[in-house]
């Protein structure tokens, strides 16, 4: 089941399954009220970065300074497959990788 699909900046579909979502918020419960702002970072990222290690993955990042936390930019990982994206996971970082 799909909980959002959406064009990403470049034109990409992107979706969130709610296996995916069920995985980012036991792993990452400090991004469970933030599905909104997991969808702002795919359309309207601060910088995507490919992945050194799979050419089919990409971090999207966004920075968001008004956030109660030490690590301000949300990562949202992103894997390719036949034509379309899938969030793999998203939680926040303090620095952009790579």
């Amino acid at each position: 089941m799909r909980l959002f699909e959406i064009k990403d900046k470049t034109g990409k579909i992107i979706y969130l399954t709610g296996e995916r979502w069920k995985h980012i918020s036991s792993e990452h419960p400090i991004v469970v009220n933030d599905i909104e702002d997991i969808k702002e970072v795919l359309i309207n990222p601060l910088v995507i970065k490919e992945s050194i290690h799979d050419v089919n993955t990409n971090f999207y990042y966004k920075y968001y300074k008004n956030k109660k936390l030490r690590s301000k930019y949300l990562m949202v990982v992103v894997k390719y497959l036949n034509g379309e994206g899938f969030v793999i996971t998203s939680y926040y970082v303090d620095k952009i990788k790579g």
